[in-house]
């Protein structure tokens, strides 16, 4: 089966400072990649390589057989949900105006969106529970719900491929597994392929099929009981002075050390 999403040797810089270096990497369909990595390491740069905002340096990305900005443009062949969707508050437009926005790129600015497509929105609208609130100003929203209407947007027009960045950020525990869950099921129901981006690893190992680690290149590239817990600690040690460790040795305040198979189990917990 050929990949939904091929990237094969891309490389891209901002200015003199290399932030991917030769990436090959697919997602065939139907399936979820989790892609992790420390800050800095291009986790979003290859996100907005992805979603056409950025041409790569070198190398080459295809989605459903087309460039990035063709796949975007088509408007049903890619769905984005940024990192911690906000919408203005005093922002007019209801629940239900914003979750339709969706269609826009699938039926035409100037088109009326079919009744089968305002049906699935409002089908949406049930989905992510938000049927009762759908004539609210999406601006009365709490952020969760918030970002529960955004997700309902990047779905309306009924995508092949939706891209996730940092999906569970800001959210509490609870919530975060209630997100799982529901990733999870709209992937099943909706016969999605999936791109998740976050640092989150409970997240990343209950969704993805797979899991990217990148760090500049690409480190590993498999299913998520093979991560080896030394490649976790290498890959997250720069984020970890909290936890008392600064570029895989102890730090100055005192905090104790942690072995690589421990640290990747409370990651992971």
């Amino acid at each position: 089966m050929d990949p939904l999403v091929d990237i094969r040797g891309v490389s891209f810089a901002y200015g003199s400072q290399a932030v991917l270096r030769d990436i090959d990497l697919s997602v065939r369909p139907g399936t979820a990649l989790g892609l992790i990595g420390p800050n800095g390491g291009g986790k979003t740069t290859l996100m907005k390589v992805l979603l056409g905002l950025l041409e790569p340096g070198a190398g080459q990305v295809r989605i459903g057989g087309l460039p990035p900005r063709q796949a975007v443009r088509r408007g049903d062949l890619v769905g984005y949900l940024p990192q911690r969707p906000r919408a203005p508050a005093g922002f007019p437009a209801s629940v239900r105006q914003v979750v339709r926005m969706g269609l826009a790129g699938k039926a035409g600015l100037l088109r009326r969106p079919s009744a089968d497509d305002l049906a699935f929105c409002d089908h949406l609208l049930e989905r992510v529970g938000l049927a009762d609130r759908a004539d609210r100003p999406i601006g009365s929203l709490s952020g969760g719900q918030v970002q529960r209407a955004f997700i309902a947007r990047a779905l309306a027009p009924r995508p092949r491929l939706l891209l996730l960045d940092e999906p569970t950020v800001g959210i509490d525990q609870a919530g975060q597994q209630r997100f799982i869950e529901f990733v999870g099921e709209l992937k099943t129901e909706l016969k999605l392929t999936v791109v998740f981006v976050s640092h989150d690893l409970r997240a990343v190992t209950a969704i993805a099929d797979r899991i990217a680690c990148l760090n500049g290149s690409l480190h590993y590239h498999d299913v998520p009981g093979r991560l080896p817990a030394e490649l976790v600690y290498r890959m997250f040690a720069c984020d970890l002075e909290a936890m008392g460790i600064r570029d895989g040795h102890v730090c100055t305040h005192g905090a104790r050390t942690e072995q690589p198979d421990r640290l990747a189990a409370r990651l992971a917990m």
